[in-house]
């Protein structure tokens, strides 16, 4: 390949992000303009609720569950090595509620709900389903988008609260129940460190940020996809690359946002 097919290869790449940049900000806009009718329809949002949160509750609790194992087995023999194996507790607590409650189960749900979003839109278009409301002056982006949105964006908090929950009864079980750490200060570290400010809103913060990304992520691409099996399975694979890529730059950046470090 010569220099100037690099060059115009590059551009067209170049191109291409700015367009879908666009388009994604444009959808985006469209959302939040259509809240007010989009809210109207409350049976439609609560089965969206069901079908993300029930279909992606049990891979959260079991992933909860393990990792908080994990982090009560490796916080247990790390914070041995200084005598201090009465924190175990507010280690584990810190840990998912800061950080891993929020970030693994937003991967977690753009692996799941997230396919799950962009598949069906991307069927939906490839069987002009979408094309067929707009025949019928009905705007597939409030009737089909919307509640999907309100859905993701209500689902992923909820989520993340119960992976944080399960996690620290995980760390319980492996701290207390296994290792024999004393239960009254596995428990009182941690309602003593944990701050609610601080460290819960911060973290319900962040699941809302990325429940609102990985959510429109997925809607984007399903309804930017080409309308054929390959495109279909193409976006979805995207879904999952983008929104997980999305993910752990916005936790970089609101991490250091929430410590002053930005």
């Amino acid at each position: 390949m010569n220099p100037l097919q690099r060059i115009s290869g590059l551009g067209a790449n170049t191109l291409a992000f700015v367009e879908n940049l666009g388009g994604f900000a444009r959808l985006t806009v469209g959302l939040l303009a259509r809240l007010a009718s989009i809210l109207r329809r409350p049976n439609l949002i609560a089965g969206q609720i069901h079908f993300l949160g029930n279909h992606s509750l049990a891979i959260i609790v079991v992933s909860g569950l393990f990792v908080g194992l994990v982090l009560g087995l490796q916080g247990y023999y790390t914070l041995r090595r200084y005598g201090s194996e009465e924190a175990l507790g507010l280690l584990v607590a810190l840990s998912l509620v800061r950080e891993l409650g929020p970030v693994v189960s937003a991967l977690l749900f753009a692996g799941r709900a997230g396919t799950a979003l962009t598949a069906e839109i991307g069927l939906m278009k490839a069987g002009e389903q979408l094309a067929a409301l707009e025949a019928m002056a009905v705007d597939p982006v409030a009737r089909i988008l919307g509640p999907r949105f309100v859905g993701g964006l209500v689902t992923m908090p909820l989520l993340a609260a119960l992976f944080s929950a399960v996690g620290v009864l995980g760390g319980w079980l492996i701290g207390v129940g296994l290792i024999g750490v004393d239960a009254g200060a596995f428990w009182s570290q941690m309602t003593e460190g944990v701050d609610f400010v601080d460290d819960i809103v911060n973290g319900i913060i962040k699941s809302l940020v990325f429940g609102f990304t990985v959510t429109m992520v997925a809607l984007f691409m399903g309804y930017r996809a080409r309308p054929t099996p390959e495109g279909v399975a193409r976006a979805t694979t995207m879904t999952v690359v983008a929104g997980s890529l999305a993910v752990l730059g916005l936790d970089f950046m609101l991490t250091a946002f929430m410590f002053g470090a930005l």
